[in-house]
């Protein structure tokens, strides 16, 4: 199978480099993931969405046209992540609004002020979930989507160095935090490496 490009939603690096390894764990070694930086597109959406694939879809279509409207020939698939964290204990939140709940903490610490909001609440009803949607969309505009969940509870303190986000808060099934999970234990387990691996299965059998 000859190499594939990928033009990704996002220029964050460390989704990037996650999908990049999940691919390779699913063994489709074969896709280069791009960025819009990296080729020069600038493509901001408002993620209005109500629902992580909404947001996703936002996303790529948004990317699909903006390459487009860039001039670029080469038919790329265009990959689109959404994901958030669901707690229970609050109803849900943050969700689809996890990012700008992370970013608009103070100091810019979701992690503290996730612990914050939880305090004094017991292990029973601490329980959460990382949930991920993956869109695709074909060089031929077809759109395909993909959704992993993670379930777990949220700790009482931060631990672990690995990972980003809300991974140091994020207890999963053996009592680690996601950060304290190598990155091959937390991609065999979590929402974006379950999302991910069905991403990879579809790319392998329509490139065939």
């Amino acid at each position: 199978m000859s190499a594939v490009a990928v033009l990704m939603a996002s220029n964050n690096a460390h989704k990037r480099r996650e999908l990049g390894e999940i691919f390779a764990l699913a063994g489709l070694r074969e896709v280069v993931l791009i960025t819009p930086d990296e080729l020069g597109v600038r493509c901001e959406p408002e993620e209005s969405g109500t629902s992580y694939l909404a947001n996703a879809l936002i996303k790529a279509q948004a990317l699909a046209k903006a390459y487009r409207d860039s001039g670029g020939a080469q038919p790329v698939w265009i990959l689109a992540d959404d994901s958030g964290l669901e707690v229970d204990a609050l109803g849900g939140q943050p969700g689809v609004h996890s990012a700008r709940y992370y970013q608009s903490a103070p100091g810019g610490d979701g992690c503290a002020a996730l612990l914050a909001a939880m305090a004094g609440v017991p292990d029973a009803q601490r329980s959460a979930r990382f949930r991920c949607v993956l869109v695709l969309i074909s060089p031929e505009g077809d759109v395909h989507h993909f959704e992993g969940v993670c379930e777990g509870q949220i700790a009482h303190e931060r631990r672990g160095t690995g990972g980003f986000g809300f991974d140091p808060v994020f207890v999963v099934a053996d009592g680690r935090t996601m950060a304290e999970l190598s990155a091959a234990e937390k991609h065999a387990i979590s929402h974006r490496g379950i999302a991910g691996r069905q991403a990879a299965a579809f790319l392998r059998q329509v490139m065939r």
